[in-house]
């Protein structure tokens, strides 16, 4: 017997003024991800305190990453994960094409 999750219908949501799309690459451990953004950079994020009971991430997951002021090239923080619909979503309205063309695997 198993359980089936269902995913709730949410407003999607697009990124805004200093967040860039991405795709998790690898797993580093102690709540760190390698993420390849839509920007071209390759970032070091970590999961912020907030976040950390209630998202829950894996590779390939498509996410909304917010660039440190500091390191902004190397450095950023995993603000949202997109389920599967909303990648749908993103895709058709056309923000994760120069993503799928780095990532060079299709998302979803």
């Amino acid at each position: 017997m198993g359980r089936r999750i269902h995913e709730e219908e949410r407003e999607l949501r697009l990124p805004g003024e200093g967040e860039v799309l991405g795709v998790i690459v690898q797993m580093l451990g102690h709540e760190r991800m390698k993420v390849l953004c839509a920007d071209g950079y390759t970032r070091i994020c970590r999961v912020p305190g907030r976040y950390k009971k209630r998202l829950w991430f894996r590779e390939g997951d498509v996410v909304l990453v917010a660039p440190w002021d500091f390191q902004p090239k190397t450095k950023g923080d995993l603000i949202w994960r997109y389920t599967k619909s909303e990648v749908r979503k993103l895709k058709e309205m056309g923000h994760l094409d120069k993503l799928e063309e780095e990532y060079g695997e299709e998302l979803a």
